[in-house]
This record gives structure tokens, C-alpha cells and sequence, in this order.
């Protein structure tokens, strides 16, 4: 079974950085696509960034020049490296992966529970 695990988050204060990873686990052959959402205190989930194994990314105007995408498929991880954070980015980040698990040829979206990441101003 395969699962994902994001970690990384925590409490940084207004213009400071934080690196999210979220790491795929169980028999994996390859991750065709990542991306990465977040939810803030009383709204909508949000797409933030997206990537996939080709390296084609997208971010969302909110977090553009300052949030970095990359995926290492060799060592089933994603990261999302924040930079520049404001308040406005406090939320809770959720990583969803497309695997293709090992032995199959179909994908799985496998989602995470997500990390905190609060911003002090």
C-alpha cells in the first residue's frame, strides 16, 4: 500500500523560509505528478504548486517567485521551499501524489494529512 507523508511545516516569522517535504512510501515505481494545496483558517483548499515528472510546474499567482516545486523521483520525495512567507500563507499544506505503483500499470492519487505552517507577522 502506498502512502504520503508531508513534514517540514511549523512556525516562522514573516519573510522567513520553510522547506515542506512529502515523501511517498511502500513499492513505488514511479511518481508521475505532484502537487501541492493548502488550507487556511476558515477557507476554500487552494491549489499552490503542481509538477510532474517531467519537470512542467505551476504555481498559483499567490505564491509565484517565492514557493519552488522539485521533485526527486529517485528518492520518491517532493518538496515545496518557501520563501518570502506573510501571514497570508498560514495554513495547513497537503501534498497529493500520482504513483504508479510497482507491478501495475494503472496511477494512484494518493493524498497526505497535511503539515501547519503558521507565519507570525
Amino acid at each position: 500500500q502506498v502512502h504520503v507523508v508531508e513534514s517540514g511545516g511549523g512556525l516562522v516569522q514573516a519573510g522567513g523560509s520553510l522547506r515542506l517535504s512529502c515523501a511517498a512510501s511502500g513499492s513505488i515505481r514511479s511518481i508521475n505528478f505532484m502537487a501541492w494545496y493548502r488550507q487556511g483558517p476558515g477557507t476554500q483548499r487552494e491549489l499552490v504548486a503542481t509538477i510532474s515528472s517531467r519537470g512542467s510546474t505551476y504555481y498559483a499567482d499567490s505564491v509565484m517567485g517565492r514557493f519552488t516545486i522539485s521533485l526527486d523521483n529517485a528518492k520518491n520525495l517532493g518538496y515545496l521551499e518557501m520563501n518570502s512567507l506573510k501571514p497570508e500563507d498560514t495554513a495547513v499544506y497537503y501534498c497529493t501524489a500520482v504513483v504508479q505503483p510497482d507491478g501495475l500499470t494503472t496511477y494512484s492519487t494518493i493524498g497526505g494529512q497535511g503539515t501547519q505552517v503558521t507565519v507570525s507577522s
